[in-house]
């Protein structure tokens, strides 16, 4: 031995919209050191929209050019269909939310000012900005990206940490109710953290049992190595833990209606598409690619927590006041119905790529619903900033007939109607889950769906068909507001009318995942 370590090889292009985004955060990082404070918001913004909108163009050039078959950087990521598929999801997401964050007022004037305080008064006086919100956010996203990408147990870690920290600190930046805000990213952080706990031990225990935290390694181990059951089903089992509460599975959703409620509504919206988004790809990426050989141990227990999390959501819902937690129970409806699809993956590999594709529609079609969801929220307001509480949005259809019109729409396509993006989500995932014969599953969704209808037709009453206060909220719709809400609206009605494409690209994305 000459005791040199070989260089390892790193696949700069194919990790180009990662590194790009994570290029851009480290450069916002050296902007908050060095430029003036009044430049800063000037040159973040622009620096975000691009790098965000640079890194989905080389994702659809990789796409285009080829999908590789064979991981890169050291075995440590996989760019696979599914992969690209996500980052070109999580992109666009991530721009259109920016777009919301761009709009003022959403942010503390001084994160670090006791609220209420003098100091947090004469910050508010002052126009002060925190202009970190753009490289956190920047961060969030590359970690959003590298979280379903991974392709072994400490990537992904690094990946669902580099994702979450951000997020935290986001949380707690809500310009109105302080309070509320602080308390909220306290829960997700103690919350996210204890759940980080599950997954770093269950990693502990698969490499134990394995000797890799390779997910092809560990799946290949699953037939090979004997004696050693309890390190692999209870590290299977806190890996699972950890995966699903980043979705908000029942029971591991109580952090989400509370984090919803006091974030900023712009990073509300990020957190409801993007992160989602990441962690189905990282759910499926371990439950197919590392624990698939276990299907029929872990295949009943998601079937419990797939119907636990419809029911809890749904049901939940409808007890709700606050528009901004009735969003985050139907958050966790939602992420019911796509575990429906999980539970569909099998030993067949043409149903496993129908399963797939169909839960690749719905996280594109619910992701764009969610974000102009939350983008019209964001535009009826009160004196003291956004009215959250249903009785203010009363008679809002006399008053703005077109944002309570295309709220309404959201609101539909949440439901499942048709002509909706929602309805062939949803139709796609049931269909995936009777092809793999799990019919009564697809029952409980339906019956969910019917309950969850309910309480989005109650608000869809309430606008058109209650009286106005005297006093109603007002409608401020900021130039960032309308292109978001333009861009939801078309693609809700797009995916709904016309949604084969979108299937047909999910489903040749689908295919390469299951090239071993």
């Amino acid at each position: 031995m000459n005791g040199t370590i070989p260089a390892p090889t790193i696949e700069y292009a194919l990790l180009a919209p990662m590194l790009v985004v994570f290029g851009a955060a480290i450069i916002g990082v050296l902007v908050e050191a060095f430029a003036p404070r009044y430049l800063r918001s000037a040159i973040h913004k622009p620096l975000t929209l691009l790098a965000l909108a640079g890194a989905f163009v080389i994702t659809i050039w990789q796409a285009r050019t080829g999908i590789p078959t064979t991981p890169s950087a050291m075995g440590a990521v996989a760019v696979d269909g599914p992969a690209l598929f996500i980052w070109g999801t999580i992109l666009v997401l991530a721009f259109v939310s920016v777009l919301l964050i761009n709009d003022e007022g959403h942010f503390v004037a001084s994160a670090a000012a006791v609220p209420g305080s003098a100091e947090e008064e004469r910050a508010l006086t002052e126009g002060a900005t925190h202009t970190e919100v753009y490289p956190l956010v920047l961060f969030a996203v590359g970690g959003m990206l590298l979280f379903p990408a991974a392709n072994d147990l400490l990537a992904m870690f690094v990946g669902l940490e580099v994702m979450s920290l951000p997020l935290y600190l986001l949380c707690g930046l809500a310009r109105r109710r302080r309070l509320l805000s602080q308390e909220a990213a306290a829960k997700y952080f103690l919350l996210g953290a204890f759940s980080s706990a599950f997954f770093l031990y269950g990693m502990a225990l698969l490499y134990g049992y394995a000797g890799s935290v390779d997910l092809a390694k560990i799946g290949t181990a699953l037939g090979s190595v004997g004696g050693q059951d309890t390190l692999l089903y209870i590290g299977a089992a806190m890996l699972g833990v950890g995966l699903l509460f980043k979705i908000g599975a029942a029971p591991f959703q109580a952090w989400k209606p509370d984090v919803y409620q006091g974030s900023p509504t712009p990073i509300t919206a990020l957190m409801a598409s993007g992160t989602l988004v990441a962690a189905f790809g990282a759910l499926l990426r371990v439950f197919w690619v590392a624990l698939g050989g276990l299907e029929w141990s872990w295949t009943p227990i998601m079937w419990g927590v797939a119907i636990l999390t419809m029911v809890v959501g749904a049901i939940l819902a409808i007890t709700q006041t606050d528009i901004k937690r009735m969003l985050a129970y139907s958050s966790i409806a939602h992420g019911g119905f796509l575990l429906i699809g999980v539970v569909a993956l099998g030993n067949n590999q043409q149903q496993n790529a129908s399963a797939l594709s169909a839960l690749l529609f719905y996280l594109v079609a619910y992701g764009f619903t969610t974000v102009g969801a939350f983008a019209v929220v964001t535009t009826v307001r009160d004196a003291g900033g956004e009215a959250w509480h249903l009785s203010r949005w009363a008679g809002l259809g006399k008053r703005r007939p077109l944002v309570a019109v295309v709220f309404s729409l959201f609101l539909l396509a949440f439901a499942g109607i048709p002509l909706t993006s929602g309805f062939f989500g949803k139709y796609a995932v049931f269909q995936a889950a009777v092809a793999a014969g799990a019919t009564p599953l697809v029952v409980v969704g339906v019956v969910s769906s019917a309950i969850a209808a309910f309480f989005y037709v109650r608000v869809i009453v309430l606008m058109f068909f209650s009286d106005p206060a005297a006093d109603g909220p007002s409608v401020v719709i900021p130039g960032g507001t309308w292109a978001v809400g333009a861009v939801a609206v078309l693609a809700t009605v797009v995916l709904g009318v016309f949604p084969q494409p979108v299937l047909d690209l999910a489903h040749t994305a689908a295919q390469s995942l299951f090239v071993r």
